[in-house]
């Protein structure tokens, strides 16, 4: 695969974006354009080996946001009028059962992605948006939707089905998607590349840890069940969000407290995880308390731990054969502590870290597992700008 790709990520109130050269898996340039809808936004500009280029100003919508990047590309370069675009990649948060793979955007596809709002209200209406504005600002190139949801499109019935009243998933969609998965299929085939296998020849459990987070079984490269489910608070715990919950905490809240369901679900994904227990979601800030003796800084790193555990535990039975444990993310591919404590008391079933390796700060894919044993534990970290870039020029392409 050849050509390269500008690939652009709309959030609620900011807008990545990255150069991409797909077939050296390279950034040529990157960027974060924050506080979007906010009085003061600032936009930064970076390219390999030079400081970044930062600027303050406002950025009243995500049109005004694109506009600064592509601004920022003619100021400090690569222009892009001369980087040889093939693509532009967006990423969608929910595909639902419509979109099980990339999708060239015409306006049926927009359309589509604004009805899916009703299952990602927070993330698809500004990921519709940010498709708009780059349609209008490249209106020769080929935009292409990839959706987070796609890859666990081969989540089997038993995975994806919850149980409640058919009527529900019939008519409203309630059933399990899983969402991480751009990050699941390009680190579940590292991880195989790491091995020296074919991907259709290894089970992974991936583990993305980050503020978001999702663990996933990978059998031969096929989701085969994931953390995630209708929406992306169900699983492990995260930094704002509960993950899984018993439901009844809805009525009860309402009975005891009058909180209604809005309140209930603003608070599940906004100010409970990492940031409820331990009053940060930042990791670093969480082992800093611990290490003051902050109790419940230390409660709220069992709970994850623990959560993570228990999902790695499920895995390897879903799984029946495991080859690899593969962390990523943020946390996964930087904390140390926390990937030993996930995999404490699991070396029954094979599992065993290299506490040296494990320890050890090094850049890239790596094992820190110990031995030869059936199981290997690696860090990979994953790319996630790339895999959306990989995966547009495949469909152009017809691959």
């Amino acid at each position: 695969m050849s050509g390269r790709v500008l690939v652009v990520n709309a959030g609620s109130s900011s807008l990545k974006y990255r150069l991409v050269d797909v077939a050296a898996g390279e950034a040529l340039a990157w960027g974060l354009a924050e506080r979007v809808g906010q009085p003061s936004g600032r936009l930064t500009h970076s390219l390999p080996g030079r400081a970044p280029d930062e600027v303050e100003r406002p950025l009243p919508d995500h049109g005004v946001a694109l506009g600064a990047a592509l601004e920022a590309f003619d100021r400090s370069g690569p222009r892009l009028a001369d980087a040889g675009l093939v693509a532009v990649a967006h990423r969608v948060v929910h595909g639902g059962d419509r979109f099980s793979a990339p999708v060239r955007v015409d306006d049926d596809v927009l359309r589509a992605v604004r009805e899916l709002a009703t299952l990602a209200p927070l993330h698809n209406p500004v990921n519709a948006t940010g498709i708009e504005v780059a349609r209008r600002a490249f209106p020769g190139l080929p935009h292409v939707a990839v959706f987070d949801t796609a890859f666990h499109a081969t989540l089997p019935p038993e995975a994806y089905t919850y149980a409640v009243p058919p009527q529900w998933a019939r008519d409203h969609g309630v059933r399990r998607y899983g969402f991480h998965g751009t990050s699941h299929a390009y680190v579940s085939r590292a991880a195989a590349e790491l091995l020296g296998r074919p991907p259709e020849e290894v089970n992974t459990v991936v583990l993305h840890l980050g503020n978001g987070a999702s663990a996933t079984a990978v059998a031969g490269g096929r989701s085969v069940d994931t953390s995630m489910g209708m929406t992306p608070l169900e699983g492990l715990v995260m930094g704002t969000r509960s993950g899984d919950v018993d439901p009844a905490v809805v009525a009860h809240l309402h009975r005891v407290a009058g909180l209604g369901p809005d309140d209930v679900d603003r608070a599940l994904n906004s100010s409970s995880g990492m940031l409820a227990l331990a009053g940060t979601n930042d990791l670093r800030e969480v082992h800093r308390r611990i290490a003051e003796g902050d109790a419940s800084a230390a409660l709220a790193l069992d709970v994850f731990c623990h959560r993570v555990r228990k999902y790695v535990g499920a895995y390897l039975a879903v799984l029946g054969r495991t080859d690899a444990i593969a962390f990523t993310g943020g946390i996964g591919e930087n904390d140390p502590v926390v990937r030993s404590r996930s995999l404490a008391g699991l070396e029954p079933l094979g599992i065993r870290l290299d506490e040296e390796a494990n320890a050890e700060r090094v850049p890239g894919a790596r094992r820190i597992s110990a031995g030869d044993g059936p199981v290997a534990v690696l860090v990979v970290p994953t790319d996630e700008e790339l895999e959306m870039a990989r995966q547009a020029v495949a469909l152009l392409e017809g691959h």
